[in-house]
């Protein structure tokens, strides 16, 4: 196990700790394994759509209407995200304060 820890997948500070086999964030609580986490950083890569891979900093294209939840906005197809950041897990791309699944992206 490295001795740096990973920042929380779910609020994203570096309020981590680890606890057992599990990494704990001190502030909002939430747990995942840490080999886990150091596999996901190693290999992971996301890719749009089309199966292009996105980094950091490319600009994407919405393929599908989107609803936002809590919100009565919709992202409406062909609207242009640009600077995007990658993030692990399901909702791997952040757009603004949007937080997308990738397979409703395309490369720009």
């Amino acid at each position: 196990m490295s001795t740096t820890l990973p920042a929380c997948p779910q609020c994203t500070l570096d309020d981590v700790h680890i606890e057992g086999t599990h990494y704990v964030c001190d502030t909002c609580g939430y747990e995942w394994p840490a080999d886990l986490a150091e596999a996901a950083s190693a290999d992971e890569v996301v890719r749009d759509a089309n199966g292009a891979t996105l980094a950091d900093g490319d600009t994407v294209v919405v393929i599908k209407d989107l609803k936002v939840k809590g919100s009565s906005t919709t992202l409406k197809v062909g609207t242009k995200i640009k600077n995007i950041r990658l993030r692990g897990g399901d909702h791997a791309v952040e757009a603004g304060g949007y937080m997308l699944k990738a397979e409703f992206l395309r490369k720009a």
